[in-house]
Order: structure tokens, then C-alpha cells, then sequence
């Protein structure tokens, strides 16, 4: 589902940039960067957040550690990952970052929600036990907790990210918003930090009552709303 999500996004984003008659070589840089250190900062953060449920004394066994390197990615892990790796691409190769990422972040909610509905059908990233309307009941060798009515989380954020790509697209063909990286700091930090009060799968990784995507996610609005204020600090000179 997050490769459909991807080529999905990757077709809209080279039309935009074709239209606006932008670079499309720069762009493949600077995504293939970012996909690169998405990888590695999502498969990172994972073991950061499941260390006490990794069994450290197998991890030299080679089919332990290939199941390891095989499941479990957490999203701002990979986000944060991507933009570290997509500023090394700005700096190394001379693109401007800003103007590619004002065209076309608002993909990225996009991509991400079919990402979820994979999360759904996987089973992983599973929701609470809830018995009302629209509840879930997972089978057997899901990642959810099968048997059992839960939340569908996964699906709520899908059509939250959804409607995060398409305020995000209105805001730059309507208002001419030039905050686009701010703005989703700020909205998907938001809904993130509401949908993670319905996550109930174990590898939460909790500090100080909050989860650490909780925390990513207050930090994520904060950088938004800062950023706005100091006035468009991602830019790369080409």
C-alpha cells in the first residue's frame, strides 16, 4: 500500500514540477535521499522504542535479526530521517529544498494515508478495545490482537491524512500559502498526537506519561509555529 501511495504521489509530483517547469533531476536527488534516510530512521526509532521487547542475546542469530530488519518501522522516525537526509542532498548538490517541498509536501499526507490502510490490513499499529460503531476484529496471525473488537485507528488517521493533504493542497492554490513544511508540521502533528490516544499495539515507548510519537509530535508543532514566526528557515541556495 505505501509503494501505491508512493508511485501515486510520485506521478501528481512530476506533473506539478513539469508544469512549473522545475528540475526534475534535483527533485529525484533529493527524494532519493530522503527515502534512504527514511529507511534508516524508521527502522531506527523502532528499535529505539522496542529495546526492552528485543531480545538482545539473539541478535547475532541470523533469523532473529532478519525479522527484526524485516517488520516494525514507526513513521517519524522515517520522517525525520528523510528531512536530515534531504538537507545533506540540499547542501551537497546546491538545491534549493524549500521550493521543491512547497510544490509537493502535500503528497506526502497522501502517501502516509495509504501507508495506514496497509497498517489496517497488516494488522499492525492496532486501536483500543472498543465495542462501538466501526469496530474491528482482527483474525488470526494479524499484528492486532485477534478475537478481540478494537478501534480501527489505522483508518481513522488514513482519512485524517487525507483531509491534512487536501487542506494543505487548498492553502497553496487558495490562500498562496508559502508555510506548506510549517502548515504540516503543525496539522499532522496535531492529529498525531489525538490518534496516539487510540494506538493500544505495546511498542509505544512511553517517557513521562506520553509516548514518544506523542512528544515527536508536540515538538513538530512547536518547530511549525516557530519556523512561521522566523520566516522560511528551509532554504538551500542554489
Amino acid at each position: 500500500m505505501i509503494v501505491i501511495g508512493g508511485l501515486i504521489a510520485n506521478i501528481i509530483a512530476v506533473a506539478i514540477l513539469k508544469k512549473k517547469k522545475m528540475d526534475i533531476n534535483d527533485f529525484i536527488i533529493l527524494e532519493s535521499f530522503g527515502l534512504l534516510g527514511a529507511f534508516i530512521g524508521a527502522k531506527l526509532l523502532y528499535i529505539l522504542v522496542s529495546a526492552n521487547d528485543i531480545q538482545w542475546s539473539r541478535i547475532t542469530e541470523w533469523s532473529y535479526l532478519k525479522s527484526i530488519m524485516q517488520g516494525g518501522f514507526v513513521f517519524y522516525g522515517g520522517f525525520i530521517g528523510g528531512i536530515i537526509m534531504s538537507f545533506i542532498a540540499c547542501r551537497i548538490f546546491k538545491i534549493n529544498f524549500l521550493s521543491y517541498a512547497n510544490e509537493v509536501v502535500f503528497l506526502i499526507p497522501l502517501a502516509h494515508a495509504f501507508g495506514r490502510v496497509g497498517c489496517f490490513m497488516a494488522g499492525c499499529c492496532y486501536g483500543i478495545p472498543y465495542d462501538g460503531p466501526f469496530s474491528v476484529v482482527f483474525p488470526e496471525n494479524s499484528f492486532a490482537i485477534h478475537g478481540a473488537k478494537l478501534f480501527p485507528v489505522q483508518l481513522f488517521e488514513a482519512v485524517g491524512l487525507v483531509f491534512v493533504s487536501i487542506i494543505l493542497l487548498l492553502s497553496k492554490k487558495v490562500l498562496h500559502n508559502k508555510y506548506q513544511i510549517e502548515l504540516y508540521f503543525i496539522i499532522y502533528g496535531c492529529l498525531r498526537f489525538v490518534t496516539e490516544a487510540y494506538r493500544y499495539d505495546a511498542a509505544r515507548g512511553v517517557f513521562w506519561g506520553l509516548s514518544t510519537s506523542r512528544w515527536i509530535s508536540i515538538l513538530m508543532i512547536i518547530i511549525g509555529l516557530t519556523f512561521i514566526i522566523r520566516k522560511n528557515p528551509f532554504h538551500c541556495t542554489k
